[in-house]
């Protein structure tokens, strides 16, 4: 079996910056547990899975899955495969996805990029001192969590999220969940990183999910509904921020590195 395969840079103008996401288009599902064994092969931090969406509700059906399982949401895979439709169809304008646990998520051109809207998860205030621990961070100005396994940790500056080192066993042993560090940011409004080595992602270069949640938190605090966000990893990634009712619109502009065949046994 051949499947098409593409890898794209998300949130990212030019290669080799933004998140790398794997997508791949199919037919029809295959077993969980093949998809599964995909994702690890292309050892991504996610790798899409998208076929035709026979109820009408969308264009088209998608999952994600890291290297060792499927997630509820990933922004920056869902990105990546609105890149793959609709640079692939030139007259399309939008692309609307239906997901097994985010609900439906459209893709939208915007100037040389693209819109993703995602729900809007606010976290709420909750003590997180194991997740603080592993991070060795000192200077925490609140932690917040949001149902799902998302833990925010809100620090004092821009430069105290940059030299985060946590302990990536201590941390794996907090359980199976984003640990999103953030803070007020200098080379954006707003600055982040994001660990998840329970699911397999010692850090996750741009994340589309965590922005998901800390949107609506920094949009009350900053008092807009409108700000530039920057996570900084090694690779490191711009996008802009919007809340609108119950969801955050994210932009960023997408580049394909690699197309070519997935050989499926």
């Amino acid at each position: 079996m051949r499947i098409p395969f593409a890898q794209i840079d998300a949130f990212a103008d030019a290669p080799f910056g933004g998140n790398p996401a794997a997508v791949m288009p199919l037919s029809q599902w295959l077993a969980d547990d093949v998809l599964q064994a995909i994702a690890a092969e292309n050892n991504l931090s996610e790798t899409a899975f998208l076929i035709p969406d026979a109820s009408g509700e969308a264009d088209f059906e998608l999952r994600w899955f890291t290297p060792g399982h499927e997630v509820r949401l990933c922004g920056h895979a869902t990105l990546a495969s609105g890149h793959f439709v609709l640079s692939s169809d030139t007259d399309r304008t939008q692309v609307r996805f239906r997901t097994r646990r985010a609900g439906v998520l459209t893709v939208m051109r915007e100037g040389a990029g693209y819109t993703l809207a995602l729900p809007a998860w606010k976290p709420e205030p909750r003590p997180l001192p194991e997740v603080v621990a592993a991070l060795g961070v000192t200077d925490v100005v609140e932690t917040l969590w949001r149902e799902g396994g998302y833990g925010v940790i809100v620090l004092e500056s821009e430069a105290a999220v940059r030299a985060v080192r946590p302990d990536l066993r201590a941390l794996a042993a907090t359980g199976d969940h984003q640990a999103i560090v953030t803070a007020r940011g200098e080379t954006a409004a707003v600055v982040s990183r994001m660990f998840a080595p329970g699911a397999g992602v010692d850090e996750d270069p741009v994340t589309g999910s965590a922005h998901a949640v800390i949107v609506p938190y920094w949009a009350e605090k900053l008092g807009t509904d409108r700000f530039g966000a920057y996570q900084a990893s090694a690779r490191g990634g711009a996008l802009s921020c919007r809340l609108e009712g119950d969801r955050v619109v994210l932009g960023g502009a997408c580049v394909t590195v690699i197309e070519g065949t997935f050989l499926l046994p």
